[in-house]
Formats: structure tokens, sequence, C-alpha cells
């Protein structure tokens, strides 16, 4: 474990994301400017599931925005598969969205509600130019997509947002981002409005994709506790900084930064209820 770590430590040339010196602040109305990502360094793996933690206010969102394309930083690199996302023309960032989707926190507010599940699903395969030769080709694609995810696709398929649970949203939004085969996704507190139950039944899902097609996740969450058996590696960010990195079973056994030992604390003590 390191505090404060090097970007490219232990990732090197195996890193399908790397982001080094990023910098983010907002101008707030009669505050100046407030600094929200401090020159920030980390990597993500080929086929590895990173866990990005930290309180509210603490710059998560923030980087799950910059990866996705949302949002732009004040400065720093951000290396996906070798190349800069921040100096792409328009056209080769859309080229470079086909292999980034994102899972966000609100599957309700994601997804429109004037679309049926079968277009929802679909909607990446247009939006980024991979458009199947027929209707009944597109129609196949959403129909495994939806199986992938544990959701019967005669079931769904004609379905709204607002017919269904919290949970099923979430897998149809999970459905959506895997349609495209993507390299890295950002799952940004994708579990949060959600029951313990029907938690770890999406991370189940979520962790047989990662294996069954080699993606990786940089996994954003305010609970460390859901990282223990989910994440491979795990970054503790506080106050716009990266304060602690490393193995997440061996962080969470001896975390060596303040933070990071409080937040273990505070799971700690949650356990004594």
């Amino acid at each position: 474990m390191k505090t404060g770590p090097s970007a490219r430590e232990n990732q090197g040339d195996e890193a399908v994301l790397l982001a080094e010196r990023l910098r983010k602040s907002y101008r707030l109305p009669g505050q100046g400017a407030s600094n929200v990502l401090n020159g920030i360094d980390f990597a993500v793996g080929r086929n590895e599931t990173v866990g990005l933690v930290g309180g509210s206010g603490a710059g998560k969102s923030t980087i799950g925005r910059i990866v996705a394309g949302l949002e732009k930083p004040d400065g720093g690199r951000l290396l996906f598969e070798g190349k800069d996302l921040l100096r792409m023309n328009a056209r080769e960032r859309r080229h470079a969205a086909q292999d980034i989707q994102t899972v966000f926190q609100d599957p309700y507010e994601s997804l429109s509600p004037r679309m049926t599940v079968q277009q929802l699903v679909a909607e990446p395969l247009v939006i980024r130019g991979r458009k199947t030769e027929d209707a009944e080709q597109r129609r196949e694609l959403v129909r495994e997509a939806l199986e992938e995810v544990s959701l019967t696709a005669e079931r769904y398929m004609s379905r709204y947002p607002h017919e269904l649970s919290g949970g099923e949203r979430q897998r149809v939004g999970l459905a959506r981002a895997f349609i495209c085969r993507p390299r890295l996704i950002v799952a940004d507190e994708p579990t949060s409005m959600l029951d313990t139950s029907l938690r770890l039944e999406l991370l189940q899902v979520m962790k047989r994709l990662s294996v069954k097609h080699s993606v990786s996740y940089l996994f954003i969450t305010h609970d460390i506790a859901l990282t223990a058996g989910f994440c491979d590696r795990l970054l503790v960010l506080n106050c716009g900084e990266i304060v602690e990195a490393g193995p997440v079973r061996d962080l969470i056994a001896r975390p060596q930064h303040p933070y990071t030992q409080s937040l273990i604390g505070a799971l700690k003590e949650l356990d004594r209820f």
C-alpha cells in the first residue's frame, strides 16, 4: 500500500486508463475558485476493477464525469489505451466513447421515460454509429444484452422505466452499457439507491460480466464495505487528493493514512450494532 501513489505504480504499460496530474476547480458565486481535484494520478489496469472511495464532496463523481467525457479538467492528461482523451477532436472522442460506458447512480433519471427498454438498450448502437443491418439483428443484440443481466427479454423489452423496480432499471442501465462491448465502465454509485440484497445481486452480475467480456471498472462509491468482495484495488480520495491506494483486502486490513483509518473505523463501529 502507498499513500500519495504515482499513477504508473504497479500498472506501467498495462493500464487501460491512466490519469496524470488531473486538476479541476469550480467557481462559486461570491466565493472564488474551489479546488476539487488537486493534480491527481491513478490508473486502471486491463481487466481490473478499481474502487474509488471517499466522502461527499471528495471529487469522486467529478473524476467519473471527466473519464466519461461529460466534463473537462483544468489540466492534466487522461490516457485511454495510450491515447490522450483530452486532446482528441470530436470525431476521435466519439469513437473512443464506444469503449467507455457509464452506469449512473439514479437509473430513473438516466433512462428516458418515453422509450421502451428495447429502445433504451439499443440506443448506444445508434449513438455510437454502430447501426446493425436490420431491426431484427438489433433486436437480437438487445435480447442478448438483457439476458446477460438476468432480465427475460420477452418480459421486459416492451416495458417503460416507470414499470420497473429500481433494481430492474439499474440492470437495464447495465445492459445498455454493455451492448457496445466497452473496454471500461465507469460505475458511479450504481448500488446506492438499492437495498442490501439487490446491491449484492447487481455486483454479482457486474463481476460475472467483467470476467466474460474482459472489461475494466472504475467503481465509484462512498461505501468502502462494498469494495471488499468486488474490487481488486482501492483508491481513497479525500479533499481532491488520492491519499492511499493498494490491493483492496490489504488496505482494509491495514490502512495507513488517517482518513482511511477513519473510514475503516466507522465500518467496524457499524458492525457492533
